[in-house]
């Protein structure tokens, strides 16, 4: 409690007016931005519709723009210096150590947060729940991992729904071989090319490839196999820049900010011409109230 308190009061003191108290020395994430000018946001390829890339080469979705959003209180915390930003892209694979390493500041995609990651960084509040199902074809007999016997499944390589597949067949002996590809879009390439027979991962973004790449011949299938909240991730011990990121989100749920991004993003048509349609979940809705969004 008392460190959540002094990185409370570094914020504060960073956002007083002029004239004002002098502020505490910046440490960490807040002293790089500060020094260089810039905030590095981690953005991915082929997360739609949380981190993609539009036919430009620009990167969107709502996470990227839950990260665009953070940027006015950390310019907030500067005392409303100017803060650019530069977008590094980052994999599955390799998310989680350029966040440790400090190549980025705030990686903004689609990342489980669990018990095993908070042991090397910290996340921001939850923006969405997701799960692991399978997308097969429409003519394969495959309905729930039960039917994975003798099956070949992918999965991206680095993700949680990886280690949800290879618990699951270890637990429950299906004998299913995993293989892997680099990246969502190649896992998909790999079940529409017959290299697989199921693609393994977050329900939401195999709706999101499956409207991407007119997937129609595709669907979703079964139970959920795995619970995936996600949030923006970010370098640990350093609660004046967690301190920054919560006070962001509690800003954003107060003036009807989340809600309304997330209406944009899962809602509404994309602006590569996609709907995905999916309605706020009660628990994710909930967990918004609980940030301050109004009811």
């Amino acid at each position: 409690m008392k460190r959540v308190l002094r990185a409370i009061g570094v914020f504060t003191a960073l956002a007083l007016p002029a004239g004002a108290a002098e502020p505490a020395p910046l440490t960490d994430t807040l002293a790089r931005i500060q020094a260089s000018g810039t905030i590095i946001l981690g953005v991915r390829d082929s997360a739609l519709p949380f981190s993609y890339k539009l036919p430009d080469g620009s990167s969107a979705g709502y996470a990227v723009d839950l990260c665009k959003a953070l940027v006015e209180d950390v310019s907030a915390a500067l005392g409303h210096r100017p803060v650019g930003i530069v977008y590094k892209t980052v994999s599955a694979e390799d998310r989680i150590d350029r966040v440790v390493s400090g190549d980025v500041d705030i990686e903004c995609g689609s990342t489980t947060r669990n018990r095993k990651r908070l042991e090397r960084v910290a996340f921001s509040p939850v923006f969405f729940i997701a799960g692991t199902k399978l997308m097969v074809s429409r003519d394969s007999a495959i309905r729930s991992y039960r039917d994975l016997q003798g099956k070949t499944v992918v999965v991206t390589s680095g993700t949680t729904n990886e280690q949800a597949m290879h618990a699951l067949v270890d637990r429950l002996v299906v004998h299913a071989t995993i293989v892997t590809a680099p990246n969502h879009t190649a896992s998909f390439a790999m079940l529409r090319a017959g290299q697989a027979d199921a693609f393994a991962t977050d329900d939401v973004l195999l709706a999101g490839l499956a409207a991407t790449y007119d997937g129609q011949d595709y669907h979703v299938v079964g139970d959920y196999l795995s619970y995936e909240p996600y949030g923006l991730m970010y370098r640990k011990d350093d609660p004046a820049f967690a301190a920054v990121v919560e006070h962001g989100f509690r800003r954003l749920a107060e003036s009807g900010g989340l809600s309304a991004l997330y209406t944009r993003w899962l809602v509404r048509r994309l602006p590569t011409g996609e709907t995905l349609n999916i309605p706020m979940s009660a628990e994710l809705a909930e967990l918004f109230r609980e940030l301050g969004q109004p009811d």
